[in-house]
């Protein structure tokens, strides 16, 4: 599997992130917008760092 980070403007100009597989699909985005680039990619840089082994929590129990 092949993914890539994709940082945009939006509308409100704010900077967000989105996890896009290789067949388009997007995966993840950042539910927020940013004030800076640099917020934006820092929150992907604490995505990579605090989630290499992330359990799944089911609440539908």
């Amino acid at each position: 599997m092949s993914a890539e980070f994709e940082v945009y403007e939006d509308a409100a100009g704010q900077y967000r992130w989105r996890l896009v597989h290789e067949n388009g699909n997007i995966i993840a985005d950042s539910g927020e917008g940013y004030s800076s680039k640099g917020k934006a990619l820092q929150s992907i840089k604490s995505v990579r760092s605090n989630s290499p082994d992330a359990k799944v929590k089911d609440l539908t129990d």
